[in-house]
C-alpha cells in the first residue's frame, strides 16, 4: 500500500518552520504515545539546529501505561525531555512547565549573566497532522486559542500564544514527510489517523491490524468481538459485524462496517490501550 501523503500546504509549512527556528529557545514535539518513532517527524531532527529539544507524548490515555514510562525514559536518555499527556482530559499538565525549565536551563542561565531576567521562553510547537497539537495548546492555555477538528491538517498558518509568564508558543501546521520509506511507519500513521483515510484502502489496513492483534494481544480482541486464534482474517471481519449486529439485507454480516468501527474503536481506545511500538532499547 502507497502511504505517502505529502500536500502541497506541508510543504508551505517545512519552509515556515525552517524559517522561525532562528528566533526560538525549545522545539516541542507532540508525537501520538502508541506510536512514538512512526509519529516522529525525521525532518524535524533537521530543522532542529541544535535548540533544545522536548516531546510531549501526546493520547497517552490511549497507549500501554508501562509503555509510556519506557519510551520517556527513552527520550530521557537521548538528552530529550518527555512528558506523557492527555490533552482532552488535561492530565500531564503541571509536568511540562518544569520540563520546560529544565530544557531551557543553559538559555535561562545565559539569559541571567547579561541581565535578562525572567523572559519568557519561546517555543515551536511541532507534530504530524492530527496528533493533537491544537487540542494540547487549548488545554494548557485554559481556553480555545488554537483551531482543533479530527481530521488532518485543521492547523494551516503561524500564531504566537502567550502562556502565562514563562513560555510564548509558535503553533504551525501539521506536516508528514515527502516520501515515507518503512511500511510499518506508513501502516502506523494511517492506523492513527495522520493521513486522510480517503486516499487509503481501509479494509486492508484493518485486515493487517486484526492479524497483528491477534498475534499479540489476542485477548483484546476477544473481549470486543469475541474473535479466537480459530478464525481467519475474513472470519474475523464477518464474526466482528455478527458480534456487533451490523448486518445487510437478509441478515449477511456487513464486513464494510465492521472495517469502520474496528478502525474507530482502535483510535478512540474502546479495544482498549494499545502500543504499536516498542523503545529501541527495550527487550
Amino acid at each position: 500500500m502507497n502511504y505517502n501523503y505529502f500536500p502541497g500546504h506541508m510543504m508551505k509549512a517545512k519552509r515556515m518552520m525552517e524559517e522561525n527556528i532562528k528566533i526560538i529557545d525549545l522545539l516541542i514535539e507532540l508525537l501520538d504515545a502508541r506510536a512514538p518513532l512512526s509519529s516522529g517527524n525525521p525532518e524535524i531532527d533537521k530543522l532542529c539546529g541544535g535548540k533544545a529539544r522536548m516531546v510531549l507524548l501526546n493520547k497517552a490515555d490511549l497507549a500501554d501505561e508501562k509503555m509510556n514510562a519506557a519510551w520517556i525514559a527513552y527520550f530521557n536518555r537521548k538528552g530529550i525531555g518527555a512528558v506523557a499527556l492527555d490533552s482532552r482530559g488535561r492530565k500531564g499538565m503541571r509536568e511540562i512547565d518544569a520540563c520546560v525549565q529544565s530544557c531551557c536551563r543553559d538559555k535561562i542561565e545565559r539569559n541571567k549573566k547579561k541581565g535578562i531576567i525572567n523572559r519568557p521562553m519561546r517555543a515551536m510547537v511541532a507534530g504530524i497532522p492530527n496528533v493533537g497539537k491544537s487540542t494540547f495548546i487549548n488545554s494548557y492555555a485554559g481556553k480555545a486559542v488554537a483551531k482543533t477538528g479530527n481530521k488532518p491538517g485543521v492547523t494551516r498558518g503561524k500564531q504566537w500564544i502567550r502562556m502565562g509568564k514563562n513560555l510564548e508558543l509558535l503553533d504551525t501546521p501539521g506536516i508528514l514527510w515527502p516520501k515515507i520509506d518503512s511500511e510499518e511507519t506508513g501502516f502506523n500513521l494511517a492506523l492513527l489517523g495522520s493521513m486522510n483515510d480517503q486516499v487509503l484502502n481501509r479494509e486492508d489496513m484493518v485486515r493487517k491490524f486484526l492479524s497483528e492483534m491477534m498475534a499479540k494481544e489476542p485477548e483484546m480482541l476477544y473481549n470486543i468481538y469475541g474473535l479466537t486464534f480459530e478464525m481467519s482474517v475474513d472470519e474475523m471481519l464477518k464474526n466482528a459485524a455478527l458480534h456487533r449486529n451490523a448486518l445487510k439485507k437478509g441478515g449477511e454480516p456487513d464486513t464494510d462496517k465492521a472495517v469502520s468501527f474496528i478502525l474507530d474503536d482502535f483510535r478512540s481506545g474502546r479495544i482498549g490501550r494499545i502500543t504499536l511500538e516498542r523503545p529501541p532499547e527495550a527487550p
